[in-house]
């Protein structure tokens, strides 16, 4: 399926050509019909005859319901533009031309009607001239009747050949479905309608609008029950867990955790807005009151009312508010900038912003230094190469600089500093994840107990005499502990002794028990040969020491578990 937008000013027969060629009656209200003219959106459908099927959201054309009209082409990839062959080009066929480029749309047709009642050619001519300049420049142009009939066959065929050229949608995507009616059905409740441009929606999907989770009780697409319905695609969806009143055109349906609800936004204007301080934003089909703050010459801060799920690219239009004049076309670029809080902060960002289209993942890592390949995914910018922990992201420039910042930190800290906590360092250094405190490490520095410390300092040398003497002490009885005078005899106390401890040339296993490295080990072997299960006794003779030593020996080779409580006096190797 394809869906295609009307356009064109009030009364030129956009609403008669549709049901031309559908056989449909678009306009659903009785007051449109006693009136003759469009006021909300209308909907219909045909298939062609070579097989495509063609959905149609009719707008209105009259400039009081400019906001119904944006809502139906906001969402919609290609547009039928109707002028009149005795009308000629209208004030609101310039308006909805104006309003399409700045929404992106740059496919479409030019259709003149009422070719019966006067020649088409000067309409047609007028018509091309508007378009140059603008997206839909070169658009073919169909001269027909929607009265008599004339022209339709070769209208078709024009709108065949405008749906083969439409590029594919992503239906593998999360999903955005833009809501543009509500309504409630006896029997099965609150139902919404859109068109879906990307995505797939299918029976018991969970979704969130609003905030709010909800779930899909049963689809339509045109009318026809279906279990799921891929882009591109025109939509009715029965909702459970919602009522009619919590919903609204202008909401959406997305996937959850797929989109982040912006409501502060960076974009690029065509034209510049200049110093315009308030404005109606139209995206999809929400038109949302935004605060205007300029930045450089054609980009602006947006800070809208109500969140929505906008991404990186995305396309709106900004209007004045109760004038109903377009301001100018709106480019998304960034859904999540940092505050501006200094003195001089717009300038600064209007300069990051210079020269960038459509940021990237690289563009959006070079402004806000660190972010998760799901951030970045949702902003609309997958992220390339590999995360440098986790699902973390950087950006090489920024990732560097925290670095230097790091072993900077560390380099100042006294020579017998235990280092800082991998939690402090993140806190030090703005980081919301301890992990990519810990990234950051190695040469010139290293992790050791979970504090950060420089990588491969040695001991200060009157230490190392020490722990040298010690070791040559424990050489011949390794478990015949110094006791607190001679540890100070040594020197090994307070930092000395810590410094001495974190560096792995002594062991630390209960108040003022230290012994080499390999202690447990060698206490662990000797104890495996006596009978099991042994006493304290048994052990402390085994090892040739003290109960003082004994008894935290035995106390890690628990917790580790070498070996097991079976009493208050007895332990058993965990094999017997």
């Amino acid at each position: 399926m394809r869906v295609i937008a009307t356009a064109g000013h009030v009364d030129h027969g956009k609403s008669t050509l549709v049901r031309a060629l559908t056989g449909m009656e678009p306009d659903r209200w009785a007051e449109e019909r006693r009136r003759g003219m469009t006021i909300d959106l209308g909907f219909a459908w045909t298939t062609l005859p070579g097989g495509e099927r063609i959905a149609f959201v009719d707008v209105p054309g009259h400039e009081r319901f400019v906001s119904n009209m944006l809502a139906g082409v906001g969402p919609c990839p290609a547009v039928m533009f109707v002028v009149a062959a005795d009308g000629g080009w209208q004030a609101q066929s310039a308006e909805h031309l104006a309003a399409l480029d700045a929404l992106g749309v740059r496919h479409g047709l030019i259709v003149v009607t009422r070719s019966d009642l006067a020649d088409p050619g000067p309409a047609a001519e007028q018509a091309r001239e508007h378009f140059d300049g603008t997206g839909l420049a070169g658009a073919p142009v169909v001269t027909v009747s929607g009265l008599t009939g004339q022209g339709l066959p070769e209208l078709e065929a024009a709108l065949a050949r405008l749906a083969a050229a439409l590029p594919g949608p992503d239906r593998e995507g999360p999903v955005r479905l833009w809501i543009d009616r509500v309504f409630t059905v006896t029997g099965a409740g609150t139902v919404v309608t859109g068109t879906l441009a990307q995505g797939t929606l299918r029976t018991g999907d969970e979704l969130d609008v609003g905030g709010r989770r909800v779930r899909v009780r049963g689809l339509q697409s045109l009318t026809e029950e279906v279990e799921a319905a891929g882009a591109t695609a025109r939509v009715a969806v029965n909702l459970r867990g919602v009522g009619r009143a919590d919903l609204a055109r202008g909401m959406a349906l997305v996937t959850p955790d797929a989109w982040l609800p912006a409501q502060v936004v960076d974009v690029r204007l065509a034209p510049d807005v200049g110093r315009r301080n308030d404005a109606t934003l139209h995206a999809g089909s929400a038109a949302v009151p935004v605060r205007v703050r300029a930045l450089g010459a054609d980009t602006a801060r947006l800070t809208l009312s109500r969140p929505l799920p906008l991404r990186v690219g995305d396309r709106g239009l900004l209007r004045e508010p109760g004038r109903h004049e377009i301001v100018a076309g709106v480019r998304v670029l960034d859904v999540r900038p940092a505050p501006l809080r200094r003195r001089g902060a717009a300038a600064a960002r209007a300069a990051e912003l210079a020269g960038v289209d459509v940021p990237d993942a690289a563009a959006l890592l070079r402004w806000h230094g660190l972010l998760t390949g799901s951030e970045l995914t949702a902003m609309g910018c997958p992220p390339a190469g590999e995360p440098v922990v986790g699902d973390w992201f950087a950006d090489p420039e920024h990732w560097s600089a925290l670095r230097h910042r790091l072993a900077d930190l560390v380099s100042r800290r006294p020579p017998l500093d235990p280092g800082i906590t991998l939690e402090a360092a993140a806190q030090l250094l703005g980081l919301p994840d301890r992990g990519l405190a810990e990234a950051l490490t190695g040469p010139p520095l290293a992790v050791r107990a979970g504090r950060i410390v420089p990588a491969g300092a040695g001991l200060p040398a009157a230490i190392a005499a020490a722990v040298a003497e010690l070791a040559a002490e424990l050489a011949e009885r390794p478990f015949d502990a110094p006791t607190a005078e001679r540890l100070a005899e040594l020197g090994l106390t307070g930092k000395a002794l810590a410094a001495a401890v974190r560096s792995g040339a002594l062991v630390s296993i209960g108040k003022n028990v230290v012994l080499l490295p390999d202690a447990l080990d060698r206490a662990a072997g000797t104890l495996a040969r006596l009978p099991s299960p042994f006493t304290v006794s048994d052990a402390r003779l085994a090892l040739a020491t003290s109960r003082r030593v004994v008894l935290p020996v035995l106390e890690c080779l628990d917790s580790r578990g070498v070996t097991r409580r079976v009493s208050n006096d007895l332990r058993a190797f965990r094999s017997s």
